[in-house]
């Protein structure tokens, strides 16, 4: 049984010392706060930093984000990947508008796009609820400081370790003893081999008591990545380029701009101008561009100088294509070629 009283000293004490010095810690105001927590799902922080920044020059309160054009919400979000959040984010924040902001857990929780985590996060950060916000990297925590060899991708096991981390929240910090706790896991507490020697918890952590520390967490599913090819055309007339647009009813990516697919368009003459690859979770996407002088005819989409063509929304794999061709800047593409 870890004692929490001398775990919260040691670790806020640290996190006092060495914490990451990133744009959303600035200011524990509700707005602020929720947009971070919202980009951080499932995406890395230094990914979220420049994004942050922009969006918040683009986007200043809810009330802003609430009146936008959809279209510039998602203009803003481009490159950042999982688009579904950015329309939650403005359903939520013209929720926020009509009703008040949220006061407790299960009013954010509400929200549309806050799951148990976002909202445990943002109900600690911003109104300084006693409520631990367990993720991948306090998981890892977890499963170390009490040694428990759970799989952690079972429901039942996330549930354990929230209990466990409930125990343990400091109720005076709760904000920052979360973020303190994923702050341990992101640089200190790492997969594979920890950096023990510079824990400051590491007395109280029984997997390094009994040598288990590299062992743990226990992970069992592992999904195999799957290779998907893209042909893509690169359509020129003058300085405009030819984007088609995702439809409303598709699944992902509804709304978004991006250059058509090569089968898409009948008897077409191209020269393959560039190839990369992109990741998508379980998705390695190996992208050829072909280009193209101003066809005779296209599918459905339009023209766009290509000034124009920065200010839609355009898929990541789009701007990394228009990277890789020498149209776009490398701060336009969302991401490296890889």
């Amino acid at each position: 049984m870890i004692p929490p009283q001398p775990f919260r000293a040691a670790l806020l004490g640290w996190y006092d010392r060495v914490r990451r010095n990133l744009p959303w810690r600035q200011s524990s105001e509700f707005y602020g706060v929720w947009v971070s927590e919202i980009m951080l799902q499932q995406t890395r922080v230094e990914a979220v930093v420049p994004y942050y920044q922009r969006f918040l020059e683009r986007f200043p309160d809810v009330t802003a984000l609430a009146r936008a054009a959809e279209q510039d919400v998602l203009t803003a979000w481009s490159g950042l990947g999982y688009y579904s959040r950015a329309r939650n984010l403005q359903r939520a924040a013209r929720k926020i508008v009509a009703a008040g902001l949220p006061g407790t857990y299960e009013q954010i929780m509400a929200l549309p796009g806050a799951g148990p985590y976002t909202a445990a996060a943002i109900a600690s950060i911003a109104l300084k609820l006693p409520h631990a916000a367990v993720d991948g990297n306090v998981m890892r925590v977890i499963s170390r400081l009490t040694n428990d060899s759970s799989e952690i991708s079972l429901p039942a096991t996330r549930r354990a370790f929230t209990e466990k981390a409930q125990r343990l929240i400091d109720p005076q910090r709760p904000g920052d003893f979360n973020q303190a706790m994923m702050e341990l896991g992101a640089t200190t507490c790492v997969p594979g081999v920890p950096r023990c020697g510079d824990c400051p918890v590491n007395e109280y952590c029984a997997a390094r008591r009994t040598g288990t520390e590299r062992e743990l967490p226990i992970k069992v599913r592992v999904q195999k990545t799957r290779d998907v090819r893209l042909e893509l055309v690169l359509l020129e007339r003058e300085r405009a380029i030819f984007l088609s647009q995702r439809r409303e009813g598709e699944r992902r990516l509804a709304g978004f701009w991006e250059l058509p697919e090569k089968n898409s368009i009948r008897g077409i003459r191209a020269r393959m101008a560039a190839e990369f690859s992109h990741q998508i979770v379980n998705d390695r996407f190996r992208v050829r561009i072909w280009r193209a002088i101003d066809p005779e005819a296209v599918p459905e989409g339009r023209w766009f100088d290509l000034d124009q063509a920065s200010l839609v929304p355009l898929t990541t794999v789009t701007k990394k294509a228009l990277q890789a061709v020498n149209l776009f800047p490398a701060r336009h593409a969302g991401g490296q070629i890889s």
